[in-house]
C-alpha cells in the first residue's frame, strides 16, 4: 500500500512538473473576469498550465512588463504605450477581452460634486473642463477623445490631467482638484456610494469600442503550445462568463442566484469587492474571445493623429493572426 501511495505521489509531482509556467499581468477589475474564473476553477491547470497572476494598478505598466519579459502575457486595456511597444515588435495581440458596449457599465464619466453643482450634468458638458485620466494615451483618454468627436468639441480644449493610477484619479475627483474623471465602475462605486462624485454617463452607451485584449511577449509567442493552452483556457472561461453572467444582466446588473453566485464570488475575490458591487461591474466580453480588429485599426489611426502613437505601422503589424479571431 505504501508503495502505491509513493507511486501516486510521484505521478502527481510529475504532472505538476509537466505544467507549462506562465505569468499573466492583470488589473483587479471585472474586465479581467475570465482570467479570474480560469485561475480559480482550474481551467489553466486543466489546459496544462501553472499560471501566476501579477496585479498592477494601471494598464500601461502591464504592457511594459510584457515587453520586458517580467510577465509572459498581459490582459488589460489598449493604451498608446501598448501600441507603441507593439509597433516595435516587442509584444503582439493574441485575443480580445473587454468591450465598451451599451447596457454593460464599465468606464464612466464622473463629475466632482462642486462641478456638478456648477452645471456639469452630462458627458457633453465635459468640454473645457479639467479631467483626470490615468495616463496620456490611456483607454480613458481615448474614450474622452471619442466623446469629443461625437459632440463636436476639441480635445485640445479639455485640460487632461494624467494621474498615473486609478486610485490617484479617484482621489483627485473626491478632493475637488479636478472637475471630472473617467474611471471604471469598480473604482468609482465607493465614490458614488459615499456621495463623493456624480455619475454623468457610461462610455459604452456613448461610444462603444474594443477596450481590452490579451497580448503576449515574443518569448511567449515562440512557444506555440503555451499560447494555445492559455487561449483555450480563457475561451472556456469567456463562454462560461458570457452564458452565465452576461446573459442574465438586466439594466446593467447581474442577478445573484444559484447559477450566477459562484462566478460572481470568484470575481469579487480577485477584485476585492463585495458581490453586491460586482453585479453592476460586469464588463461585456465576447463569448469566443473575438477581437474587433476594425476598431483596433481605428484606435491606432486616432492615436497616431493625436501624436500619441508612432506612425509607420498598422493593426496588421501588431496582431498575431495565427491566434486572433476577428469579429
Amino acid at each position: 500500500m505504501l508503495t502505491g501511495l509513493l507511486a501516486l505521489t510521484t505521478m502527481g509531482i510529475a504532472r505538476a512538473d509537466d505544467l507549462l509556467k506562465a505569468k499573466v499581468g492583470v488589473l483587479r477589475l471585472s474586465s479581467s473576469a475570465p482570467v479570474f474564473i480560469a485561475q480559480d476553477k482550474g481551467y489553466f491547470r486543466d489546459a496544462g498550465l501553472d499560471v501566476e497572476l501579477k496585479f498592477f494598478d494601471a494598464a500601461q505598466p502591464i504592457a511594459v512588463a510584457t515587453a520586458s519579459g517580467d510577465v509572459d502575457f498581459g490582459v488589460t486595456a489598449f493604451t498608446a504605450g501598448l501600441y507603441n511597444l507593439a509597433g516595435k515588435g516587442v509584444l503582439k495581440v493574441i485575443g480580445g477581452m473587454s468591450r465598451e458596449k451599451a447596457g454593460f457599465p464599465l468606464i464612466g464619466y464622473f463629475a466632482s460634486n462642486n462641478a456638478y453643482a456648477a452645471g456639469l450634468k452630462t458627458p457633453k458638458d465635459l468640454a473645457g473642463k479639467r479631467i483626470a485620466v490615468t495616463q496620456v494615451g490611456s483607454s480613458f483618454h481615448y474614450s474622452l477623445g471619442l466623446l469629443a468627436d461625437k459632440y463636436g468639441f476639441k480635445l485640445g480644449d479639455v485640460k487632461v490631467l494624467p494621474m498615473q493610477s486609478l486610485s490617484n484619479a479617484a482621489a483627485a475627483l473626491k478632493g475637488e482638484t479636478v472637475d471630472a474623471a473617467l474611471l471604471p465602475v469598480s473604482t468609482a462605486r465607493k465614490l458614488m456610494d459615499d456621495n463623493g462624485a456624480k455619475l454623468l454617463g457610461w462610455v459604452g452607451d456613448e461610444t462603444p469600442w474594443q477596450l481590452g485584449a490579451v497580448f503576449a511577449s515574443p518569448k511567449a509567442l515562440a512557444n506555440k503550445a503555451l499560447v494555445t493552452k492559455l487561449l483555450g483556457a480563457l475561451e472556456r472561461a469567456d463562454r462560461e462568463y458570457h452564458d452565465v453572467i452576461l446573459a442574465a444582466v438586466t439594466d446593467g446588473k447581474a442577478p445573484i442566484n444559484d447559477k450566477t453566485k459562484p462566478l460572481l464570488e470568484i470575481i469579487a475575490k480577485y477584485t476585492n469587492l463585495p458581490v453586491e458591487q460586482v453585479v453592476g461591474n460586469c464588463a461585456y466580453i465576447d463569448p469566443d474571445g473575438k477581437l474587433d480588429v476594425k476598431n483596433v485599426a481605428n484606435q491606432i489611426g486616432w492615436l497616431q493623429e493625436q501624436g500619441f502613437v508612432d506612425k509607420g505601422f498598422t493593426a496588421d503589424a501588431i496582431i498575431a493572426k495565427d491566434y486572433v479571431k476577428p469579429d
